[in-house]
């Protein structure tokens, strides 16, 4: 997740305006709405294992965590995507997953 903050600082030196905007956007998306920020996080998730995104996937399962998210309710996600995207899904859920459960909820992570 770091090498991701990371990233994203140096696209915000760089292009100060196009990080302003998207991380405005992605903001939006993510505000509580009609879906609780809870449900968008599992929401996000699932959609990051379907398209393989790695960095995402810690992300968003990190988000779960964030927002109250249950294990239960976190490998339910895992389920809905593997039942769209298959087996790519599944092993991504059953590891990457699995790992970022038990490291982020671990006290004292640094965010």
């Amino acid at each position: 997740m770091q090498d991701y903050k990371t990233g994203i600082g140096w696209m915000s030196q760089q292009h100060p305006q196009l990080a302003k905007q998207y991380n405005a956007f992605t903001e939006e998306c993510f505000r509580e709405g009609e879906l609780s920020q809870k449900e968008k996080q599992l929401m996000a998730l699932s959609i990051a294992l379907a398209t393989q995104d790695e960095y995402c996937i810690i992300y968003h399962t990190k988000g779960c965590l964030d927002h109250d998210a249950s294990e239960q309710e976190i490998l339910e996600a895992v389920g809905v995507s593997a039942a769209f995207a298959g087996a790519a899904a599944m092993s991504q859920g059953v590891t990457l997953v699995q790992e970022c459960l038990t490291d982020l909820s671990k006290p004292n992570i640094t965010q």
